[in-house]
């Protein structure tokens, strides 16, 4: 196939950071296969129907039953665009030959060269933070790095999700990408050593664990507590006094971000308004939207934070190239399992 270098009138605004004029697109449409679960993207499906005519019609479902689908459909496929919520799947969908690579001059000057795929087959669309979070009341001198989580001094306090989850590997992959192998194993058994409990629920549960006492130390993505700032979370809200957090390795590599992001089907019957699409998720607009609607951060540097995002403070990100940190992900999970990291 070949690629087109794509200036639309769309693209033109979005990179001015200002609203679209109403196109006359009434009979268009995008296909949208989705794994994000959040009733607030609601509003960005919205923004642009208003702002272009095109209608987005909707497929949701967690992705790997979503790329399953995809491949399944071929060629027939009707996917238009792939959105979802982490790297690893992301560049899955690449191997699998999901995607295609495009050309936009707005993806291209507002995405950051290490949030985008090398080939132009996905870009970030949004980030959370993986930070460190504690008990105020037990813990004087909380961990500053990922490393520290390994430390002796921490036995017996730490609670974690399992090494299935699609979060636990990317951490894990991206320490492989940053310090090795042998780095990266020996991280992982010091871990296993101080784990408080055996590895179980989601980032929200493991916040849950400070509040009940059944650990002093957890890792989670930023947007869960910032959730918790913004509207009421059971189990959490309730007791955020008692949670301190850290943004680790701000001396070092920067905090570990998990990304959100979206690619053009290969098969994508509606090539240019997918385009479209894509560029309008990475307007001011959209980006403020991720951010106030979803506690998350923006892909698109500059953007303005949410209240509840920004009560977090500010910090150093890891910028490694995240396409590389995919790559590792089947590594870490044999070394989770030759640790017995459940």
């Amino acid at each position: 196939m070949t690629e087109r270098r794509h200036v639309s009138a769309l693209a033109l605004v979005v990179a001015a950071g200002i609203a679209a004029p109403s196109l006359a697109y009434a009979d268009e449409v995008v296909n949208l296969y989705s794994s994000r679960h959040y009733d607030t993207d609601e509003r960005l499906y919205s923004d642009f129907e208003e702002a272009t005519g095109i209608t987005v019609r909707r497929i949701e479902g967690n992705a790997d039953e979503l790329l399953t689908r995809m491949q399944a459909e071929g060629a027939n496929s009707p996917a238009d665009v792939l959105l979802t919520v982490d790297t690893s799947r992301l560049e899955r969908a690449k191997e699998m030959g999901l995607l295609q690579s495009i050309e936009s001059d707005v993806l291209e000057a507002r995405v950051p060269a290490y949030l985008q795929d090398a080939d132009n087959q996905w870009f970030g669309l949004s980030q959370r933070a993986r930070i460190i979070f504690y008990d105020r009341n037990d813990v004087e001198n909380p961990p500053q790095t990922y490393a520290d989580l390994a430390d002796t001094q921490y036995e017996g306090q730490v609670c974690h999700r399992s090494s299935t989850n699609v979060y636990s590997q990317t951490i894990l992959a991206a320490i492989i990408e940053n310090d090795g192998e042998e780095a990266a194993r020996a991280w992982a058994q010091g871990v296993v050593n101080n784990f408080a409990r055996d590895p179980q629920g989601g980032d929200t549960d493991q916040l849950r664990g400070l509040v009940s006492g059944e650990c002093d130390i957890s890792i989670s993505n930023t947007y869960y507590f910032a959730r918790a700032i913004r509207k009421p979370v059971d189990g959490v809200s309730d007791s955020l006094d008692m949670i301190g957090w850290v943004f680790p390795d701000q001396g070092g590599h920067g905090a570990h971000m998990n990304l959100s992001g979206g690619g053009v089907a290969v098969n994508a019957p509606n090539r240019e308004n997918a385009i479209r699409f894509l560029e309008y998720l990475a307007s001011d607009q959209a980006q403020e939207y991720f951010s106030a609607g979803n506690d998350e951060y923006p892909a698109v540097p500059g953007v303005a934070l949410s209240p509840s995002v920004a009560q977090l403070g500010f910090f150093k990100p890891d910028d490694v190239d995240l396409s590389m940190v995919a790559k590792n992900v089947g590594t870490a999970q044999t070394i989770f399992n030759e640790v017995g990291w459940e």
